[in-house]
């Protein structure tokens, strides 16, 4: 996902995720290493290549002198752990995972942390999630400690909600993988999903430096469920879409998007790919789209496995029914997470909806969802 609060890192390059991302920094770690160094797949992906000895191990301000596990040190707010300090990562082989409650790209590599940190906890290794929101909503304590527990983050996260930490990483995406050997140094950056193979080839290698044991466990795949399964990356035709106008896309009506104030809108009789409609009575804002009569809707014309909506319930914090077609009928087996056979759900918290996951094939359809209640937000759809 791409951020949007003003606290972005000045002069950052355009956000990007699901990509492959040519970002090849460390230093020389030997032959293990270098094996290591394969380019990870084009689902986001990376070149672990190493520098030549003596060059300049991570392009951040303080270059070499960086102490990259000095940021995490002194946040108040942690999850899972009480507050880390210096002599808690004194040796360790630490990796940082920038990520966000709502964001697609950045819930799929979790099973993948949460087997790593069990799997070579005892040899040295610390995942670290910092969680650093993308929309107002993702800052509040309550909603990331909820978030946890449902997606099941069970190592340590620290709170970033003032973009502190990823301001001085000069982090640029979610998700963003940060490599950190025994000695406090930064080995190699990632930006996005995929070549999880690879990542762990890295911490392995890692973790054998300076050990008597060289760590060379089997690399056993991991399988994700619901909506932290892998994508279908070779039927994926859509692509990440907000509804806020600050950074909308693909939005179809006769009479434009008005801004920032109440408006009544249909939807065309037919949508062409990857465009979407808003149906009733709303206000568009920067970040989201707000109902403001009963019975509205959105549609769009997708061609993915899965599609998942950011929704968050109206600011009086009561629940909102809503149904979910596809091509005007009930979805039945191709039903998300959030929804039944029926295409019936209920929006109660802010956070990511599965809406629809199609088994077997993949076709293109119209998607369409309709609110009981006014006071729904809808900020964002992606896709899987």
């Amino acid at each position: 996902m791409i951020p949007t609060s003003a606290n972005r890192p000045a002069g950052s390059s355009a956000r990007r995720k699901s990509i492959t991302v040519a970002l090849a920094l460390g230093l020389l770690l030997g032959a293990a290493l270098t094996a290591a160094a394969a380019v990870w797949s084009a689902r986001g992906g990376t070149s672990f290549a190493p520098l030549p000895a003596g060059a300049t191990p991570f392009a951040l301000p303080a270059l070499a002198s960086f102490d990259p596990r000095r940021p995490l040190f002194g946040r108040d707010e942690w999850l899972n752990t009480r507050p880390l300090r210096e002599e808690d990562l004194r040796g360790k082989v630490v990796l940082v995972n920038f990520w966000t409650y709502t964001c697609i790209n950045s819930l799929r590599p979790m099973p993948y942390l949460r087997e790593w940190a069990r799997k070579y906890a005892d040899r040295g290794l610390v995942v670290i999630g910092v969680h650093t929101p993308e929309f107002s909503f993702e800052k509040d304590l309550s909603n990331v400690q909820r978030a946890v527990v449902e997606q099941g983050v069970d190592f340590p996260v620290v709170l970033d909600s003032d973009y502190a930490v990823w301001n001085a990483y000069r982090n640029t995406a979610w998700p963003g993988f940060y490599f950190i050997g025994r000695d406090g140094r930064v080995r190699s950056r990632v930006l996005g999903e995929g070549g999880y193979d690879r990542a762990e080839q890295l911490l392995q290698s890692l973790l054998s430096e300076g050990s008597a044991t060289p760590v060379a466990d089997p690399i056993v795949p991991v399988q994700g469920v619901g909506a932290q399964a892998e994508a279908d990356w070779e039927r994926l035709g859509s692509g990440e879409t907000y509804v806020g106008y600050a950074r909308a896309t693909g939005f179809a009506s006769a009479r434009g998007y008005r801004l920032d104030e109440p408006a009544s809108y249909r939807s065309p009789a037919r949508l062409q790919p990857n465009q979407w409609s808003l149906s009733g009575d709303w206000r568009a804002g920067p970040e989201s789209a707000e109902l403001l009569q009963p019975g509205g809707g959105i549609a769009f014309r997708f061609n993915a496995r899965d599609l998942h909506m950011v929704l968050a319930p109206p600011p009086d914090g009561r629940s909102v029914r809503f149904r979910v077609t596809l091509d005007g009928e009930d979805p039945g087996a191709a039903h998300g997470v959030d929804t039944d056979a029926q295409g019936w759900g209920k929006l109660d918290s802010p956070r990511m909806y599965q809406l629809v996951r199609q088994r077997g094939g993949v076709d293109e359809r119209t998607f369409r969802i309709e609110f009981s209640d006014p006071g729904v937000r809808a900020f964002v759809f992606t896709f899987g």
